[in-house]
């Protein structure tokens, strides 16, 4: 088959030609520098500021609680560090040996953009609890309200996961750390875009987007901080005063305007009923074809509309995607000095190693079509033997 199919979007997105319609006259012609006074920065400023109200107007927030980073783990890295930095200076972490007041509470199948600002923390002298999940990968609300200490400052728990798509109870959790009166921060890298996301409704403090992730460009994010309840976040850059203190460096006015073309497109999208039509038909198709050979990873419900994690018991993840070379999606385990292991993921879920061994996700796409669904499961079924 010469046609080459993307179903990896959950990777990354392409560029929507809307995007790139709203970027373009920021590649020659619209050149300032948004601080500067004079008409070019008046304009780009303009650019700038139109971009954090169309970012907000998704996420239903005010635009002053807008913070453009370079993407989704700076936002992650912000919200993390920012936070204990800002509380370290204020006294009320402490530097005394074997004392943490600092006490971040997370999950065991968080993206490393949040798993690994924990470790460098707990270098620092954080606490970090990390939640288990169940075989579905959701985390327990109540096991959160359970980890809750006097000194708990944090909770970070994505809004829907990476790999198997699962899309957490985060509105309960955020409830339960408001109650105790702790910040309460998602990475919302995977659901801005294909899922409504109110930040009200949430009930979150912080939240994070990755403008890859929804059609829009690489290298630019934004981290919702939410007015009054993080008021002393440590900038994660330091300089200048941009972003109103916020974040230090030259606004990406380019891939800034693209962010938020992206998020005023996502607004009209975000009925992914189709999408998740699409998927279910996919899984039907490769039960009709591969019976008890193929098992579903993650919440058969409450997962991304766009998102089939499948593991095929016969074969190893990147044997599947050997079978079917002109399709781009991912294997659900890592190659290590020539040795295969589960995806933290699969195995926090107690995936059975034979199992996570196979798996394979699948990440549809605004523009995936049925006949590309067919000719991928034709594919598997013809080069199967």
């Amino acid at each position: 088959m010469s046609q080459r199919i993307y179903l990896d979007h959950n990777a990354t997105t392409p560029l929507a030609r809307e995007v790139i319609a709203a970027m373009s006259p920021f590649l020659a012609e619209a050149y300032g520098n948004p601080s500067s006074l004079h008409w070019a920065g008046v304009a780009a400023r303009d650019a700038v500021e139109t971009a954090r109200a169309q970012v907000a107007a998704l996420l239903c927030c005010d635009a002053t609680e807008i913070v453009f980073t370079s993407g989704g783990t700076e936002a992650d890295n912000q919200a993390l560090k920012g936070l204990f930095f800002s509380r370290r200076a204020r006294g009320v972490v402490s530097h005394a040996v074997g004392r943490a007041p600092f006490h971040v509470i997370t999950s065991v199948v968080e993206h490393p953009a949040v798993l690994e600002p924990c470790r460098f923390l707990e270098t620092l002298g954080a606490e970090v609890t990390r939640l288990g999940v169940d075989g579905y990968g959701l985390v327990d609300p109540d096991d959160v309200r359970r980890a809750i200490r006097p000194h708990t400052a944090l909770v970070s728990i994505m809004h829907a996961n990476n790999e198997v798509g699962t899309i957490q109870p985060l509105g309960e959790i955020a409830a339960i750390a408001r109650e105790h009166g702790v910040v309460c921060h998602s990475d919302a890298a995977q659901t801005v875009g294909k899922i409504p996301v109110d930040v009200e409704s949430l009930g979150v403090d912080l939240l994070s987007v990755a403008g890859h992730k929804l059609y829009g460009p690489k290298g630019v994010g934004a981290l919702f901080v939410r007015e009054g309840a993080c008021l002393d976040l440590e900038p994660f850059m330091h300089g200048a005063e941009h972003e109103a203190g916020r974040r230090a460096g030259t606004e990406n006015v380019l891939e800034i305007v693209g962010l938020g073309a992206a998020c005023e497109l996502a607004s009209s999208w975000i009925d992914s009923s189709a999408v998740a039509e699409l998927r279910d038909a996919f899984w039907q198709a490769l039960q009709t074809h591969f019976g008890e050979r193929v098992v579903l990873n993650g919440h058969p419900e409450h997962r991304l509309p766009n998102t089939l994690n499948v593991s095929f018991r016969e074969r190893r993840g990147h044997e599947v995607l050997a079978l079917i070379p002109n399709v781009a999606a991912s294997t659900g385990s890592a190659c290590h000095a020539g040795s295969l292991h589960v995806s933290p993921v699969l195995e926090a879920m107690r995936v059975p190693e034979d199992v996570g061994l196979g798996a394979v996700r699948f990440s549809l796409g605004r523009g995936t079509t049925s006949s590309e669904i067919d000719s991928v499961v034709e594919l598997l079924v013809r080069n199967w033997a």
